[in-house]
């Protein structure tokens, strides 16, 4: 225990940065997947065609490999990040294209008689929207966010090839310091906590929008 004592400082500190870097991803990725689920909808075809290459590019290709292009292979072109920078404008154009195909998918199985009958009892498009539509859009897309939103959490391990100390990246350094394997297992341990927590989180969100069934 006096072990443990000694290293769950700098593991807390590790964790800080990985919680950092997961809250600022779903902020910006999930409006970022809302808009882009609109424009692969779109009736403009060049901008469909470019969103579609988008998302087959960011789903198509290992996240580790888009880290180490935007922080490695972009400054032979003028634009260089910050190490932290780097791993959130990477983590963001990733889950982003994910969350506008789990966003697609959603508006697609809200059926147009459903929109047609909110326009028959006189709701705006942005009531209907609002209302009727996008409710049931969450109801639908909720357990995939929620899967997406977890391996959010655990893939923010990748950062450890920037050099930036998460959580992963602290657990290793003790291991490698002191010759032991009990800075991972508290590692594992804290991730598990985070899934166990967001996972809590996921299961109320999906009763509160459980009266749509």
């Amino acid at each position: 225990m006096t072990y443990v004592g000694k290293i769950l400082p700098s593991l807390l500190n590790g964790t800080k940065v990985t919680l950092w870097l997961f809250i600022i991803t779903l902020i910006l990725s999930i409006p970022l997947g809302v808009i882009l689920s609109w424009g692969l909808r779109s009736h403009f075809k060049p901008l469909q065609w470019l969103l579609h290459g988008y998302v087959w590019l960011m789903r198509g290709t290992p996240l580790l490999l888009q880290l180490i292009f935007i922080f490695y292979g972009l400054p032979t072109i003028g634009v260089v990040f910050e190490r932290f920078t780097a791993a959130v404008v990477a983590f963001t154009l990733n889950y982003a294209a994910y969350f506008a195909e789990i966003f697609r998918g959603g508006l697609q199985a809200v059926s147009q008689d459903q929109r047609e009958a909110a326009a028959v009892l006189g709701l705006s498009r942005w009531q209907a929207f609002r209302f009727i539509v996008w409710p049931q859009v969450m109801k639908i897309v909720l357990p995939s966010i929620g899967n997406e939103v977890i391996n959010l959490i655990k893939d923010s391990s990748l950062v450890y090839v920037l050099g930036i100390g998460d959580l992963l990246r602290a657990g290793n350094v003790a291991t490698a310091r002191d010759v032991t394997l009990i800075p991972l297992v508290l590692v594992g341990i804290i991730y598990l906590i985070m899934t166990a927590v967001l996972t809590f989180i996921q299961t109320k969100i999906e009763q509160r929008y459980s009266y749509y069934e």
